[in-house]
């Protein structure tokens, strides 16, 4: 059964929560505000936005006492002639010194900022080609519209039309259509990658998160407004059922998700089916050999996502794939309304919603009727 209800009690669950939420915001826009005005820095910085999970909505909730966490992107006008990733960083450093003080510290191709409420990721880039500035400074980057913003999931694109739902609330109606249809017209940038700092090879690297971000959206589109919600439902279930092997996690699987989600899902529980099926099925050979496959990042073809996965780690990875994809169709063909909660269950474990109870005649307790009308998975906006 797809019990669409169900699974919207189950993702308002693991979703971040308000509390993180708040943190999220407090944490990002703090930072970026200390950025932009901290003299010695803000001349040198072209923009600021959001990455990784958080921007994309695919994020779920902290596991235990541990904080929520957000990727803040600093595009600079830092020459790579000029400038070594060492060189570059150290630009940051008095900065860090006063407002992060014993808080951070220098990662390979970031910063990372420990407060007691939130974990940021400072990555900072090389200077962009001049024609890709406008773009980096519009709303459609740097805004913190995601795919589940109420209002902007529907018409978000790359370009400099586009304006953000905080920027509408300044517009008339009628003006904000006319951005908005503007913005539809309007062809999508074409962005290049940019270029951050890797300290370990003392060289300069291409990152996408724009694309990552832009591919997104548009999956997001065409699986009905439900692919982000089968991410974090296949998130929660790596979770909560296998600890190893370490590696794929957080991207990577995110990434093998959209590689093997459906377009024209119907639900969550049908993304979730057929995307743990066409693992399986798709990656059956890899497996067996123990090998890893390749699979190219959103705009950086060049860089493989499971380049630190092994053959050995993926072949126990697809073997667990392949065990939940068979529990996943027992729950999506059953018609029992108990029985196909409890292999639902056995998937995303207690955070997944109990059938009421039956009576002695078998049928539900307390006036309960099966859950599967129609329903709306919501998300709260993340910034």
């Amino acid at each position: 059964m797809k019990l669409p209800s169900y699974f919207n009690d189950f993702l308002a669950a693991i979703r971040p929560q308000d509390n993180h939420v708040e943190d999220y915001k407090t944490g990002h826009k703090t930072l970026r505000k200390r950025l932009q005005e901290f003299d010695e820095l803000s001349p040198l910085i072209v923009t600021t936005f959001l990455q990784g999970s958080y921007r994309r909505s695919t994020a779920i909730r902290p596991q235990g006492d541990k904080r929520a966490d957000v990727d803040v992107i600093v595009v600079t006008k830092l020459s790579e002639e000029e400038y070594t990733p060492k060189t570059g960083m150290d630009l940051f450093v008095p900065f860090l010194e006063k407002f992060y003080k014993n808080k951070y510290e220098v990662q390979g191709r970031s910063f990372g900022i420990q407060l007691s409420y939130v974990d940021l990721d400072l990555v900072i880039t090389s200077a962009p080609s001049e024609s890709e500035v406008g773009v980096l400074k519009s709303d459609s980057v740097s805004s913190d519209d995601t795919p589940e913003t109420s209002r902007a999931d529907d018409d978000w694109r790359l370009n400099q039309l586009w304006i953000s739902t905080e920027a509408r609330s300044m517009l008339s109606l009628e003006r904000q259509q006319y951005r908005l249809d503007s913005a539809n017209k309007e062809n999508e940038w074409k962005v290049s990658p940019l270029r951050i700092p890797d300290r370990d090879t003392q060289n300069w690297q291409d990152t996408h998160p724009l694309e990552q971000i832009r591919w997104t959206w548009d999956k997001n589109r065409r699986c009905n407004k439900h692919y982000v919600n089968v991410v974090k439902a296949l998130k929660w279930w790596r979770r909560e059922n296998h600890t190893t092997p370490k590696y794929p996690k957080g991207y990577p699987v995110e990434h093998l998700i959209g590689e093997c989600c459906p377009d024209g899902i119907g639900s969550v529980a049908e993304g979730v089916t057929k995307t743990l099926e066409a693992i399986a099925y798709n990656y059956n050979a890899y497996a067996a050999l123990k090998r890893t496959p390749n699979l190219p990042d959103r705009g950086v073809p060049s860089h493989n996502v499971f380049k630190r996965v092994s053959g050995e780690d993926f072949a126990e990875f697809h073997a667990q794939i392949c065990e939940a994809a068979k529990i996943a169709r027992q729950a999506l063909d059953e018609e029992d309304l108990h029985r196909s909660v409890e292999y639902w269950q056995q998937i995303f474990g207690k955070r997944f919603p109990d059938a009421p109870p039956k009576r002695s005649d078998g049928s539900p307790s307390g006036g309960f009727s099966p859950r599967q009308g129609p329903s709306i998975v919501t998300g709260g906006r993340f910034a």
